[in-house]
């Protein structure tokens, strides 16, 4: 893995940001397929599309309380 990938999986887990976003971010990431329609949440779906754009800037909006 490059880098990049590397610290911001690390920075998501050390900020204890929702699963299924970073799971979704890894995915876009990566250029791997969505999941099927019906495992879909809003947490998936928004890190899939940051994942996409190697964006690092919504982490923040997905930290779980």
């Amino acid at each position: 893995m490059n880098q990049i990938y590397y610290d911001a999986v690390t920075k998501m887990e050390q900020m204890g940001v929702d699963d299924e976003y970073i799971q979704g971010w890894q995915c876009g990431f990566l250029q791997n397929p969505k999941r099927e329609e019906q495992r879909l949440t809003d947490a998936y779906e928004a890190g899939y599309s940051d994942g996409e754009e190697k964006s690092t800037e919504n982490f923040g909006n997905w930290v779980k309380a």
